[in-house]
C-alpha cells in the first residue's frame, strides 16, 4: 500500500516538473519570436552590440575551438562591418587569471578587423543575466542588440523584457550541441525564472562607464 502511494507521488511530481519545464519553455519562446533575427540585412541598428560569452575551446589541450565561441564572434562582425552596431560589449567571465572570456572574445574580434576602440570589455559577465543587468546599469545602455545562439538569444531577450531593457538579438549559427540546445538549456530557463521571481541581483557592479 505505502510502496504505491511514494510510487504515484514520485511519478505526480516527474509529470509536475516535466509541466513546469514545458510551460516555462514555451513562455520564454513564444514572448520573445518577433525579437529575434538571423538575418544581418533586416535586423534594426543599436548602438551597442551585447556579445555572451562561452568558453573559446572544447579541448584546451589540443586547441579545438569551441564552434558555439566561433560562431558568436564571426555573427559580431558581420554586424559591426554591416554598420548594425558602433560598439561591443564583450561580456563573460573573468573569475581568475587563467580564465577571461571577454580579453580572448576582443582579441579575437580585432583579428577579424573590428577596431579595438570599439569594443568594451565586461569582464563580470559571470551570468545571462548579469550581463543583461550590467548593460543597463555599469555602461548605462538599454537599447541593445543581444549576439549568441538562438537558444541562448531567447532566454536573454526574457531577461531583457523583464528588466526594462529594449532587446532584439542576432542569432549565431548553432555549435551542434545536444546538451547545451536542450538538456541544460531547459534548466537554465527554470533557474532563470526563479531568479527574475526573488528579483536576483548581478554579483558585481561597480563605477559607471560611459560608452562614446
Amino acid at each position: 500500500m505505502f510502496r504505491g502511494f511514494w510510487r504515484r507521488l514520485f511519478f505526480s511530481i516527474v509529470l509536475l516538473l516535466v509541466i513546469i519545464i514545458a510551460g516555462i519553455n514555451y513562455m520564454v519562446n513564444s514572448s520573445t519570436k518577433a525579437q529575434l533575427y538571423s538575418d544581418v540585412d533586416s535586423i534594426p541598428k543599436n548602438k551597442v552590440g551585447l556579445l555572451l560569452g562561452t568558453a573559446k575551446y572544447k579541448d584546451r589541450s589540443r586547441q579545438i575551438i569551441n564552434p558555439y565561441y566561433q560562431n558568436r564572434i564571426d555573427a559580431a562582425v558581420a554586424l559591426y562591418m554591416a554598420g548594425k552596431i558602433d560598439f561591443i560589449i564583450v561580456s563573460g567571465d573573468n573569475s581568475t587569471t587563467y580564465y577571461n572570456e571577454p580579453a580572448l572574445m576582443k582579441e579575437d574580434l580585432i583579428a577579424k578587423g573590428v577596431p579595438a576602440n570599439k569594443i568594451v570589455m565586461d569582464n563580470a559577465g559571470f551570468r545571462t543575466l548579469d550581463s543583461i543587468l550590467r548593460c543597463r546599469d555599469i555602461f548605462g545602455e538599454d537599447h541593445i542588440t543581444i549576439i549568441s545562439q538562438e537558444f541562448h538569444n531567447q532566454r536573454a531577450l526574457y531577461i531583457a523584457n523583464h528588466k526594462n531593457v529594449t532587446a532584439v538579438a542576432f542569432n549565431a549559427a548553432d555549435g551542434g550541441s545536444f546538451w547545451d540546445t536542450i538538456t541544460r538549456e531547459k534548466l537554465a530557463r527554470v533557474k532563470m525564472v526563479l531568479d527574475l521571481l526573488f528579483n536576483k541581483q548581478a554579483k558585481y557592479y561597480g563605477a559607471k562607464i560611459e560608452i562614446k
